[in-house]
């Protein structure tokens, strides 16, 4: 289904690993109030600290702590998603213990999708203040409304972490107060118009030019050139410029109407640059071959084989003229476009989910594919025995459809999923359980999910950063989480 609008062998290596796995929300009685508002915001809102928030829990905390005793009030209590519902009266709190890392912000219109601008400071960040750059689109109630976007968030800090429960003095509190102030993270946003909603979008660079794909519901698939905004997000002179010059709809270096409809599939070759492949919702893949002054020659022969809508597209981390994409028609194809486009179909598992294969990824450092689908089954394959038509691994978790999932990019083991149960999971399979079905009451959990966060609503898509260590970005209608767990 697309989700187009918001409603060291080489094997699986098990290491027999006796971890703690968090689920970081509790079920509280409280007032029936939304963590965020569904309501569109006509500015956008500035990104708030983790800290604050913080503090208004333990607010709250204490309230209960003096209040809930003789009043029957339910006290706090670990939540595990599908187990039990909410009951009326009842929210999610999140345990900010849980967090090396953890911010949130909207964008006025929600986004669908996004990708992460690599950027040039450097490989394996840890040390706090992060930052990082994406590029978004958004969904709209009006095609006009739209805006392809270039964020920069900034002086992004760790969570605050508790050392006992005493009270400082009245100058130590005003510190506090200054140091909260100078950890306040920033939001930098440089949006341009684009007519109708931005479906996927996937951002490359070909040397020193940053581009981003975008495929949107004009069944269009657009490239844009994001120097100008980038450059607008790192200075502020250069922002006043931009603002009062770029308000006109945004002219992409390059337009392809081939599909004839729209898509969601769309993946930069990591081997090639400026290599694409798109897939649309009548079936049909083309690849994009890049070509001086910007321009790209798309071979209009479709290449051939799914008989439904391609969802995802996934190139391979290793060769070059290989990909991988899944279908609404429940099959995962691997293609070589050495071949003609109509003999390019390789490999093929006819039903790898009993339903709408919605996602893939492909390893970046083992020889596995991640598949995720509307029956909530996330599977793994291994590609020297993909012919055998049978996952290694499968997992139930989701009691929604998969509408994202992507691999740790240098943990080979670990990976990240996101349903439409407004779950986003952390798993490691390299974990096993010593006793597994009895671990800390909860037999129902996979032994290798490490981590379950939640508090969005109508998750889209995750991405991991691939130069800050271990940090998550999700997209929601409720907007952008940023986190960091102590999992991973």
């Amino acid at each position: 289904m697309g989700f187009n609008c918001f409603q060291k062998n080489g094997a699986l290596e098990k290491r027999k690993r006796v971890v703690t796995r968090v689920l970081p929300f509790s079920k509280m009685s409280a007032p029936g109030r939304d963590t965020f508002s569904d309501a569109e915001r006509e500015k956008v809102e500035e990104m708030e600290d983790s800290e604050e928030e913080q503090e208004e829990m333990e607010e709250s905390d204490g309230d209960q702590e003096g209040d809930g005793a003789g009043d029957g009030t339910v006290q706090p209590r670990v939540y595990i998603p599908g187990i039990e519902p909410l009951q009326p009266g009842e929210e999610l709190e999140m345990d900010q213990t849980a967090y090396r890392l953890y911010h949130h912000c909207q964008t006025g219109a929600p986004c669908l999708s996004f990708d992460v601008i690599r950027d040039d400071l450097g490989e394996n960040r840890e040390e706090s203040p992060l930052s990082m750059l994406l590029c978004a689109g958004t969904q709209a109630e009006t095609a006009q409304a739209n805006r392809l976007l270039v964020m920069r968030m900034h002086n992004l800090h760790g969570t605050r972490r508790e050392e006992g429960d005493g009270e400082g003095s009245e100058s130590e509190s005003e510190g506090e107060g200054d140091e909260q102030e100078e950890k306040k993270p920033a939001l930098e946003l440089a949006m341009l118009p684009h007519y109708g909603a931005i479906n996927r979008v996937r951002v490359t660079r070909v040397g020193d030019t940053p581009l981003a794909a975008v495929w949107s519901e004009k069944g269009q698939v657009e490239i844009f050139d994001l120097r100008p905004q980038l450059d607008a997000v790192h200075d502020s002179a250069i922002m006043a410029t931009f603002l009062r010059e770029q308000q006109k709809e945004a002219t992409p270096l390059f337009t392809f109407t081939g599909h004839m409809t729209e898509g969601f599939a769309v993946d930069w070759s990591p081997k090639v640059p400026g290599r694409l492949a798109t897939g649309d919702c009548k079936k049909h893949i083309h690849v994009w071959e890049p070509r001086e002054g910007g321009a790209w020659h798309v071979d209009q022969r479709p290449f051939a084989g799914h008989t439904h809508s391609v969802e995802d597209i996934q190139w391979s981390p290793t060769e070059p003229t290989v990909f991988a994409s899944c279908s609404v028609d429940t099959s995962i194809r691997i293609w070589d476009t050495r071949a003609p486009p109509s003999k390019a179909c390789m490999l093929s598992v006819s039903q790898a989910h009993s339903s709408d294969v919605n996602v893939i990824s492909w390893n970046r450092n083992e020889p596995f594919l991640l598949s995720g689908g509307d029956d909530g089954l996330l599977k793994v394959w291994d590609l020297r025995q993909f012919k055998a038509g049978r996952p290694v691994a499968s997992f139930k978790l989701h009691s929604a459809p998969v509408s994202s999932v992507e691999w740790h990019p240098t943990d080979g083991s670990v990976f990240a999923s996101a349903g439409s149960d407004d779950v986003v999971g952390q798993w490691d399979l390299s974990v096993e359980s010593c006793d597994p079905g009895t671990e800390a009451g909860l037999p129902t959990l996979p032994p290798q999910v490490l981590f379950l966060h939640q508090g969005q609503t109508e998750v889209k898509e995750v991405h991991w950063h691939p130069q800050n260590s271990g940090v998550l970005i999700c997209t929601a209608l409720s907007g952008f989480n940023v986190f960091r767990t102590i999992s991973v």
